[in-house]
């Protein structure tokens, strides 16, 4: 008996070996073999390390910020849901690879029953019973022509885009973590500036006073003068709700409040950030994890295809179990006892108003649209790193010139402060060279906190941002 059932299910999973999935073949990249070129852009070096084996931590060099992106990593909400999405898609692609092999079951069943002698139709009391043991299989679907392997292959592959997608958010997170970061620390630098800046206004206002009430200064220097202080005050105002608001932000990203122990922050002109090493644009196909998603979302739709070929054809179930019963329990297993059951099925589809072909159809459309989502991911990946590269080139000639501009400003400032003072020059020249340094000095935070963000959005088209160092990646890839 069991060596039936065991020749059965091995005939099965040989016969199942037939598959209608279309050959795969990878879309041609539909972008240049190299990045942009010209005066705008800064060359690519190929490197040692690409920038997706460069950790995070060696990339963001703050500890205050190395320890905010790994609580997030712990506690953000985005990130979990993309775990617990990978564990959702690992259950579906076991339960679906499940149906590949027979499902064997073994029952046993007994009864035993006393029928009174005004039921018995002998009128006398009787007592019987019935028992019963059996192995077998129940509706396995012999996959003769690879219907129930494309739908586990697609399985598969949709489980193995989920894993990427976690990549993607990962990545995406820490990005995310970074520039809400430098955004929260460039409104607190502005916020310390216009409150200087406000100081400042404040004392020039009382000496613009001062000098009015002797009549030195005319009522049109006091009122651009206080005209400066409450524009200040304005600003500041407005700098405070930016910083709770970036905070705001940056607590929702960590997905818990922020440390008490975060050390103090760098000022953002100084060395913050490692140089991100760039590749070529082939690189992206094996660094990006968004790319690497849609290509599995393209396998799967490339296996759902030979699902779809498959149902045009014969399906055939087997149902089989073979036992023992018996009316006494003692005579279960004894000769001429055994029983069995075969019941094969088989299913011709011969009408069904084109259902079949408008599904055979759908998966194929579904292919086209794949394919395209593969090109399109991939198209944004050379963008976003062609834009880092000119952003990375561009900030350097732009703050190098907005820190010249902050040093004339400055030396103006000081200039009209002492010729006003002296009384050669009018409050009006003094008041235009304060507003001239307040507004370089945005401009240069402003500017600072830009290339940062350029440099970690660099970081995060080239796929970094997904192992905390590189030390690490090393290890696993020799485990």
């Amino acid at each position: 008996m069991k060596k039936s059932l065991l020749s059965l299910a091995v005939t099965a999973f040989v016969l199942g070996g037939c598959s209608l999935i279309p050959d795969y073949q990878r879309p041609a990249i539909p972008t240049n073999t190299q990045y942009p070129k010209g005066q705008s852009y800064s060359p690519a070096v190929v490197a040692d390390t690409s920038a997706a084996e460069l950790g995070w931590r060696q990339f963001f060099k703050e500890p205050g910020l190395q320890q905010l992106i790994q609580l997030s990593l712990e506690n953000n909400r985005d990130l979990r849901v993309a775990a617990l999405n990978i564990e959702a898609y690992r259950a579906k692609y076991r339960i679906q690879r499940a149906d590949l092999l027979p499902s064997i079951s073994a029952d046993a069943s007994g009864t035993r029953q006393r029928t009174p002698a005004d039921l018995s139709q002998t009128g006398h009391t009787t007592t019987s019973g019935q028992y019963s043991a059996t192995l077998g299989i129940s509706s396995y679907e012999l996959d003769l022509f690879g219907r129930v392997r494309s739908l586990s292959e697609e399985a598969l592959e949709t489980y193995l885009s989920s894993e990427e997608a976690r990549r993607s958010t990962q990545i995406s997170l820490v990005a995310s973590v970074a520039n809400a970061y430098f955004t929260w620390q460039a409104d607190q630098a502005l916020l310390a500036l216009t409150q200087d800046t406000l100081d400042a206004y404040e004392q020039s206002l009382d000496l613009t006073t001062r000098s009015s009430k002797v009549g030195v200064s005319s009522a049109l220097d006091l009122a651009q003068a206080r005209t400066s202080v409450d524009s200040a005050r304005v600003s500041l105002a407005t700098y405070q709700r930016q910083v709770a608001q970036d905070q705001n932000d940056l607590v929702s990203l960590l997905g818990a409040g922020l440390p008490d122990n975060l050390p103090l922050a760098k000022p953002l002109g100084t060395d913050l950030l490692a140089t991100v090493p760039v590749g070529l644009p082939s690189d992206l196909l094996t660094r990006r994890p968004d790319i690497i998603e849609a290509e599995h979302t393209l396998k799967a739709a490339n296996a759902d295809i030979g699902s779809a070929r498959a149902a045009f054809f014969p399906s055939i179930t087997l149902t089989a179990d073979a036992g023992t019963s018996s009316s006494e329990l003692s005579g279960l297993f004894k000769g001429g006892s055994g029983s069995w059951l075969f019941t094969p099925s088989i299913s011709l589809p011969i009408f069904n108003a084109g259902n079949l072909r408008a599904s055979l159809d759908y998966s194929k459309i579904e292919k086209d649209i794949s394919v395209a989502n593969y090109e399109k991911a991939i198209q944004t990946a050379f963008k976003e790193v062609s834009d880092g590269l000119a952003s990375r080139k561009t900030y350097v000639d732009q703050l190098q010139s907005q820190r010249d501009y902050v040093r004339a400003s400055q030396d103006y400032y000081a200039l009209a402060e002492y010729r006003y003072r002296v009384g050669i020059d009018s409050n009006l020249t003094f008041l235009d060279a304060q507003r001239s340094l307040y507004s370089a000095q945005q401009s240069l935070i402003s500017d600072q906190l830009s290339q940062l963000t350029s440099e970690v959005n660099l970081y995060k088209a080239l796929g970094g941002g997904w192992y905390p160092n590189s030390v690490e990646k090393t290890l696993k890839l020799k485990g």
